[in-house]
Order: C-alpha cells, then sequence, then structure tokens
C-alpha cells in the first residue's frame, strides 16, 4: 500500500505517529510523511536540523517531506500563525510536490490543531485520494476548555472549520468511545466514525529499565511521579494544593518530568509555597527515556482539569502508565478515570478535586508493596488487552487497505 501521512509533528518530536510510520514501513508499506521543520515543544527549530536537514528526510524506510512554516515561538498569537503557516505551506507545496505521485489513501495525524486536515482534504479533491482522520484533540471544545479561545464567534469559527474538514474525510477516528458522539455533531450520522484509541509506545514495556540517574534514589518511601505535558490542561494548581496539604508527610514527594507552557508557573508556585523539599522538577527527556525515570516511581500520576470534553478524552499517558506495570493515581473524570477503575490499575478522584488527590496519594502510600505491585499487573494486563499496540495497528492497516480498496473501485 502507497500511503501519505499527514502530521504536523514528526520524528526528531516525539509522537506516537513515529512509531506508527516505523511499523508500517516494517510491514512492506510505501510511506511519505508530509510535516514541518521539528520545533516542538520549545518552539525554535532544532539545531541539529538546521545544520543537517537532509539527515531528516528518511525515517525507518519511510520518506520524508518538510515544507517550511513558522515555528511555534512564545505567545497565542505564534502559536496561531505556526498552525495556519503548517497548514498553508502543506496544502500548496504538498499539491506542487506530490503532483506525479500516487497514494492509496491519507492518513492523517492530529493530537492538535484540527488544521493539519486541510493539505488532506485539499489533496483529496485535487488528487481523489482518502482521508483517514485520527483525532486525538478535538476542537473547538479542547480550546475552550484551556482558555485559549473564550469568544464565541471564535470557537463558531473553529466549529464551522471542524466541519468542513471532517464532512471531507471518508473515515473519522476517534481516541475515545465518548468522543465518537460529539464528532458526529460536526460531520452528521452518515459519516463513518470509529472508536481508535492510542497504543503504549514500545519502550513503556520495558519496566526492567535501570533507574534514571537524574533522580536521587529514595528507598522505602513514596514517589509520585507525573510525566508529560506540563500545561493548563493538566490543571497543576490541583497537584500543588494537594502536595501542600500533604507536607507534613516527609515518606511522600513528587517529581515531575516534562516541559510546557505552565512549566514556569509550576516551578515558581514551588517555590512561593515552600515545597522544595517535595518536588522534583526535571524538565523535558525522550520518550525512550521514560522506563529509567518510571522505575523510581510508586505511582504514576494523570491529572486534566474539570471539562465535559476532557471527561471525554483518555491522555496516551494512561496507556502508557498502564504497560509499564506501576499503580495509576488519577485526578480527572470520564473516559480516563473508567480506565483506570475497569482495569482495577489505580486509586482516581474527581478533576481539580485537590482535597480528593491528597486522599488518595496518601492512601496509596500506605499501601503494602503487594497491593500496589497487584495494580501494576492488573494494568499491564489491562493495556495488553485493551491497548496492544501489534494489535491496533494491525486493524488500522486493515482499515487503510478497505478504504484504498473502496476508493479504488
Amino acid at each position: 500500500m502507497r500511503l501519505l501521512v499527514v502530521s504536523q509533528y514528526f520524528w526528531p518530536e516525539d509522537f506516537r505517529i513515529n512509531e506508527l510510520v516505523a511499523e508500517l514501513s516494517r510491514r512492506g508499506h510505501a510511506i511519505t510523511v508530509l510535516t514541518g521543520k521539528p520545533n516542538y515543544p520549545n518552539g525554535a527549530v532544532y539545531p541539529a536540523f538546521l545544520e543537517r536537514p537532509a539527515a531528516y528526510s528518511s525515517y525507518c524506510g519511510a520518506r520524508v517531506v518538510r515544507v517550511p512554516m513558522l515555528s511555534r515561538g512564545q505567545g497565542g498569537l505564534r502559536l496561531a500563525l505556526n498552525y495556519l503557516s503548517y497548514a498553508l505551506s502543506a496544502t500548496v507545496i504538498g499539491i506542487v510536490t506530490l503532483r506525479d505521485e500516487q497514494y492509496d489513501a491519507i492518513f492523517v495525524f492530529e493530537p492538535s490543531p484540527i488544521t493539519v486536515g486541510l493539505p488532506a482534504v485539499a489533496m483529496r479533491a485535487v488528487k481523489g485520494w482518502p482521508v483517514v482522520f485520527w483525532v486525538l484533540d478535538q476542537w473547538p471544545e479542547t480550546l475552550a476548555a484551556a482558555g485559549v479561545v473564550t469568544s464565541r464567534v471564535g470557537l463558531a469559527a473553529v466549529g464551522r472549520l471542524a466541519s468542513f474538514i471532517y464532512t471531507r474525510c471518508d473515515v473519522i477516528l476517534a481516541q475515545s468511545r465518548a468522543l465518537v458522539g460529539p464528532i458526529r455533531k460536526y460531520c452528521g450520522n452518515d459519516k463513518r466514525v470509529m472508536y481508535f484509541p492510542n497504543w503504549a509506545e514500545a519502550a513503556y514495556g520495558e519496566s526492567s529499565a535501570s533507574a534514571a540517574p537524574e533522580v536521587p534514589k529514595w528507598t522505602g518511601k513514596f514517589t509520585v511521579m507525573f510525566a508529560g505535558n506540563v500545561g493548563e490542561s493538566q490543571h497543576f494548581p490541583a497537584i500543588l494544593d494537594a502536595a501542600d496539604q500533604l507536607k507534613q508527610n516527609d515518606d511522600i514527594r513528587w517529581v515531575i518530568i516534562g516541559d510546557g507552557r505552565a512549566a514556569a508557573t509550576v516551578k515558581a508556585e514551588v517555590i512561593r509555597r515552600r515545597l522544595q523539599d517535595k518536588f522534583i522538577l526535571l524538565g523535558r527527556y525522550s520518550a525512550d527515556r521514560m522506563p529509567s525515570f518510571y522505575s523510581h516511581a510508586s505511582a504514576l500520576l494523570v491529572s486534566l482539569k474539570p471539562d465535559p470534553i476532557f471527561s471525554m478524552t483518555v491522555p496516551g499517558k494512561i496507556q502508557s502508565y498502564l504497560a509499564f506495570g506501576l499503580p495509576v493515581l488519577g485526578m480527572l473524570d470520564g473516559e480516563g478515570a473508567r480506565v483506570i477503575e475497569e482495569a482495577q490499575a489505580g486509586l482516581t478522584c474527581a478533576a481539580g478535586d485537590s482535597r480528593g488527590l491528597a486522599a488518595i496519594v496518601q492512601r496509596m502510600s500506605e499501601l503494602t508493596y503487594q497491593e500496589r505491585s497487584t495494580m501494576g499487573v492488573n494494568g499491564a494486563a489491562y493495556a495488553r488487552q485493551e491497548f496492544d499496540r501489534g494489535m491496533l495497528i494491525d486493524r488500522l492497516e486493515g482499515l487503510l487497505d478497505e478504504v484504498s480498496a473502496f476508493a479504488a473501485e
């Protein structure tokens, strides 16, 4: 199968699309990736890419076509221009560069923004290639929940954009079952919308990884670890409130692995609250290093703000946490909490509930090693059953074959 992957983010940036492209290429498919210049998350194009851009023109057998765009930089306006510049550049340059190519299908990876769909639907209109669109972040609801867009006029405009894109796709994949309905609101009941979840990256199954030297050893005590984006959506004020409530307990510490738009605020708040001896803030590391950090954790934390759209999503870190085989602490609502509870893999409280989080951290810390180990084993078994990487890519491969065959008739 000849497949065009449209993704604003791609290797050397760390996203699941890298693993998908590598696996489909390994299975013998001819893959072309239409992407931008790597600049996530820090906002500046990677120096290594600038020094040797040709070294980033192929990945695990896949051809990589990179289009010019404005880097993310800092601030909301710059981010909006980053989104729009990729969409425009990938549409125009993509159509011109790939005009003599022939693909069986286009696969769109959308963790955010939804504008990544514009190049794909433009090429569908020009070339007739069918489009499969994987929705990991539902716009405009996520924009409203994160406070990025507050204007009703602006949100309505983004909603019309979502409808424009969705109605021009052949299949839409939703990262959780709860998102299927909201997506249909924008594309109608006649559109094919299917549940297709994240999987855990291959590295997260390596529970025997040696412990990262960046984290001081803390034998016999309880380490809560958060890994991932440090942003508004993760509701760090509630995490800090919970840590404040537990600061008299010298056997509990918090380790944060990650970076994001709220990272500087979190660091300042840790100092203001005098919690420096309770928190270790280590910044961002590559996905393949995560198992070595997780080896220090007693439990892994996932959190989201209280908002209806967030209750419909399953943060990708949940699959990774479960696969690693450690108990999970969840401060979130809806689908994410359901997965943790159904897996019997940890303890949950409501999104934004700092008292609830403090209570489940305290409770988890008081469990025996065997009780926590059982939760971890349950989570790993559930991940194998529901989120197995090979099983899900098999399913996607079959769907892409079906879509391309239908389009060829």
